[in-house]
């Protein structure tokens, strides 16, 4: 045998080499056996607390000497038995929340004896709440870090003592006990550091506020970079008023400030000056000294520089998609990623970053329980924290440097990457937008802006610029103007885009200029503004379509989803997610719902657009992906909807909801109305009348649901009138009463147009019996007997009354309603299906004009050829209505253009009916 080859043990750390921890197990060596073995928790620490009180010591002292034993605890779990994570950031977290908790309830006591509780107008004793900030917030507290905090009173009032003050005055007192409790250093030391700078006016501001006095701040004075810091809180303390609800009216204030209801793209130029003084303070710092270069948490590519990422993006969208709104930084790393708004790779990068990063940070805080970030000089200390990483370290070679330099290089670029503040070529300067040749920006009335446009350009700029609505902008928003059709020059004359293109993005900027969330989205995002550019002259729809709903043009960012086809299961998955999402947030009504249904279809919509007008998929594929989001949107609306209808009278509806016309032969375009018709089983209700009574007003609500114009737009305009006896019947009928009167039992009976209508008649949503018994009776339907004379007669006379509403001029050909136009190839699968469905089960599958022409042609139906051609014919004129459409051209052509096509269909009509159409 061969000589084992020798491995290199993992390099270990003893926890005893931390300063701290030798001080502390010097001191209180006998009380470290009152820390029960293990994680600590926020019972044990509050029991540790109650211990040592027990013992002797006034909570002051309790508190501080709890806070050592805990964290030496976690030196030991740490560095010598690799914890995780999270359990050293959740008992530090609990060793805050645990001691907040307990220093409330003295300093309340003390002010209680002196002056009595605080009541408000109801004699009800006023709350108070202490508010976590920053990393308390996100349970994500560090071990030497001190404690953000934010002091927020429910209500004015005074107190009842015999020395009765305010309840500002009780609440301030209440504050400054608290601080001498926790923060003040004693020769135990001190629980944490307190700083109030985050409250309302900082350190100006008065260290307690009341609900009222914050919601009168965030509306006048609330500041972009406080939204960041408020997307972390959370009341930490007492827990009382988090388990009763009686918090939650903080909350209610907090969300709107820090999440806006629409795309939030405006932040992105806050953050940036924030973090820009942050760097500059790091740089300031580090100047002639280079050992302050490698702050892990402040310099390039720190942990600082992953939360910004991560906020911005949150305040950025969070707004419209609450699935990702999260304190945790991990948490909303996966969070962004499961909703497409980051890629996972990156995503997964950044979180493992993050925790190498924060393990460096508390290795470099156990040594002397310091509150810095800086990697120390010497080589015994830097060799510890290394090994207690499993990482070498020595004169020769250091690999706990190397992995910090990648790491914090991978982060940088990703920084840069979103803020666009790092030395890629077509990154923007301050002010610049991304246009590298443009120079200093000029704003978008500027003469010396129009002498660098193109004359057309440069004429309908000048039109632009002089109307009342950009003459009333603020200065900032007329050079953001003049940034983004500048850079479409460019574009135009780098070729990137036609000038059409750019002559249409700028009269599609005039409907915007008061929500200048989107002109920033577009000069934050380059990519998104070029790809806008080209989408726009590919075809004229597309535009009309983004001045109603502006905000898809964030879609335009990810070109992943731009390449991908529709798929329902993750659609609706996504928006079930998001309903959960509100739910939580406690903003789960109609309104909202309605809006996200709405911002969910236009964005799919649009994505399907762009593979279209970029010809990444077929006509046939759009109306197949078209179908399935209306599909998916309807049963996501029914079953949102039943949940809020008073009048239910089950958990689940027994109804169903039927696609007609292009919806129900899976041939939807844009814009295209739905024609539905909805059914019920009332089989085993006691009271049927009871039943239609609930069911029609389920059904008027969800037409409500899908017809209403909310502030994010429309989603559908819905047909009813295929229901049995049409406008005059009832909205929502019995699935027997349907059954009755296709088949013609009883006196009332559907006429030969609606069986015509029925072939194409689909079931979208609803119980799987309800599906099969409708299959059945549209199936039956088409078998039924008939006489062949009669039908060819009613067929052919109501192909004629089509025809004569729709007249077309002289010497054009309508692609649809012309002689040879796909009316005629509609009305003849009708037809065929009709009378011949009974002996050809084939036919009876509701499988669009296609391929019911390719079956009946295979069947003996059709000459051979006739009905192949027909169907490619049919193919072919659909995909020249639909260009045309898609460019606002009329669907009207030269007849010799589509000639070919035109006889193919001619030819299947004389073959159905023996004579012209």
């Amino acid at each position: 045998m061969g000589s084992l080859q020798a491995v290199t043990p993992l390099p270990t750390a003893a926890a005893e080499h931390s300063r701290f921890v030798q001080r502390v197990r010097r001191r209180y060596d006998t009380e470290r056996s009152l820390l029960p073995p293990g994680i600590p928790h926020v019972d044990t620490i509050t029991a540790l607390v109650r211990r040592l009180q027990t013992d002797g010591r006034p909570l002051a002292s309790a508190l501080r000497v709890a806070r050592q034993l805990v964290i030496e605890r976690l030196v030991v779990l740490d560095v010598e038995q690799a914890a995780a994570l999270d359990d050293v950031v959740l008992p530090m977290t609990h060793l805050a929340e645990a001691t907040l908790e307990l220093a409330l309830a003295q300093a309340r006591a003390e002010m209680d004896e002196r002056h009595g509780p605080p009541l408000d107008e109801q004699g009800r004793v006023i709350d108070f709440w202490i508010v976590g900030m920053g990393k308390l917030g996100a349970r994500e507290l560090n071990v030497s870090s001190d404690i953000d905090l934010i002091y927020v009173y429910e209500d004015d009032g005074e107190t009842t003592g015999p020395l009765k003050i305010t309840a500002h005055e009780y609440f301030a007192g209440v504050a400054k006990k608290l601080y001498a409790l926790i923060g003040d250093v004693t020769e135990d030391g001190f629980v944490f550091r307190v700083d109030l700078a985050l409250r309302p006016n900082g350190n100006s501001g008065p260290p307690v506020v009341s609900l009222a006095m914050l919601e009168e701040y965030f509306l006048v004075q609330g500041r972009e970079w406080e939204r960041f810091a408020w997307l972390k809180s959370r009341v930490v303390a007492p827990r009382a008023s988090v388990a009763s609800g009686r918090a939650l009216p903080l909350r209610q204030l907090v969300t709107p400030f820090v999440y806006r209801r629409y795309l939030d793209y405006g932040v992105f130029e806050g953050l940036r000056q924030l973090h820009r003084k942050i760097r500059d303070e790091a740089q300031r710092r580090a100047a002639g000294r280079p050992e302050r270069a490698n702050d892990v948490k402040l310099s390039r590519g720190g942990i600082r520089e992953i939360e910004f990422i991560v906020q911005l993006l949150q305040v950025a969208r969070g707004g419209q998609f609450p699935e990702i709104r999260t304190r945790s930084t991990r948490s909303a790393l996966a969070r962004l990623a499961a909703g497409g708004l980051m890629k996972a790779d990156t995503a997964a990068a950044l979180a493992e970053a993050y925790v190498f990063l924060r393990r460096v940070e508390h290795r470099i805080q156990y040594l002397d329980d310091q509150q810095t970030h800086l990697l120390p000089t010497t080589d015994a200390d830097l060799g510890w924290i290394a090994a207690g990483m499993q990482l070498q370290c020595n004169a020769d070679a250091c690999e706990l440097l190397d992995r910090l330099g990648q790491v914090r290089e991978l982060v940088a670029t990703e920084f840069d990457a979103l803020l666009h503040d790092g030395r890629s070529p077509d990154a923007p300067r301050p002010g610049g937008g991304g246009c590298r040749s443009c120079g200093a920006p000029l704003p978008i009335d500027s003469e010396a802006l129009l002498d660098k446009l193109p004359s057309e350009l440069a004429e309908r700029v000048q039109g632009f610029a002089r109307g009342p609505k950009v003459q009333a902008m603020r200065d900032e928003g007329r050079l953001r103007l003049g940034v983004l059709v500048r850079r479409a020059a460019q574009y135009v004359a780098d070729q990137g885009c036609s000038l059409d293109a750019a002559l249409r993005f700028v009269d599609w900027l005039e409907p915007l200029l008061r929500r200048e969330s989107y002109l920033a989205l577009l000069q934050e995002r380059t990519e998104v503004h070029k790809r806008l550019l080209r989408l726009l002259g590919l075809a004229r729809w597309p535009m009309r379509f983004l001045m109603r709903h502006p905000g898809v043009i964030d879609e335009l960012a990810d070109e992943r989803q731009m390449a991908e086809r529709f798929e329902r299961a993750g659609f609706v998955a996504d928006l079930d997610a998001r309903h959960a999402a509100w739910v939580r947030a406690g903003e789960a009504d109609e309104g909202e719902l309605l809006d996200t249904l709405r911002r969910a279809h236009h964005a799919e919509v649009f994505r399907t657009l762009v593979r279209d007008v970029e010809q990444r998929i077929t006509v046939e594929q759009v109306a197949d992906d078209l179908s399935a989001l209306a599909d998916a949107v309807l049963d996501t609306a029914a079953r949102w909807a039943w949940a809020h209808l008073r009048q239910r009278h089950r958990e689940t509806p027994q109804f169903a909801v039927i696609a007609y016309g292009k919806l129900g032969g899976l041939e939807l375009g844009y814009g295209s109305d739905l024609d539905l018709v909805f059914l019920y089983d009332d089989a085993d209700e006691a009271d049927p009348d009871q039943a239609q009574m609930v069911y029609a007003a389920f059904v008027r609500k969800l037409i409500t649901w899908l017809t209403l114009q909310t502030a994010a737009g429309e989603l559908f305009d819905i047909d009813t009138a295929l229901r049995p006896n049409g406008n005059s019947g009832l909205l929502v009928t019995s699935i027997t009463s349907f059954e009755n009167y296709q088949i013609g039992r009883g006196s009332n009976a559907a006429w030969t147009w609606e069986h015509q209508a029925i072939t194409r008649a689909r079931f979208v949503t609803g119980p799987a019996a309800l599906a099969q018994r409708f299959e059945a009776t549209r199936r039956a339907v088409i078998a039924a007997e008939r006489d062949n004379t009669a039908l060819r007669q009613e067929v052919v006379t109501m192909r004629e009354k089509v025809r004569s509403a729709h007249p077309v001029a002289e010497g054009r050909f309508d692609v649809k309603h012309s002689d040879g136009g796909m009316m005629d190839a509609e009305f003849a699968v009708q037809y065929l299906v009709l009378h011949h469905g009974a002996a050809q089960p084939s036919l009876l599958d509701n499988a669009g004009n296609i391929a019911l022409l390719q079956r009946a042609e295979a069947a003996g139906l059709l000459p051979a050829g006739v009905g192949t051609a027909a169907a490619d014919a049919y193919r072919e004129l659909r995909r020249a209505q639909h260009r045309a459409r898609l460019d606002e051209r009329p669907t009207h052509f030269d007849p010799d253009e589509l000639a070919p096509q035109r006889a193919a269909i001619q030819a299947l009509w004389q073959a159905v009916f023996g004579g012209p159409a």
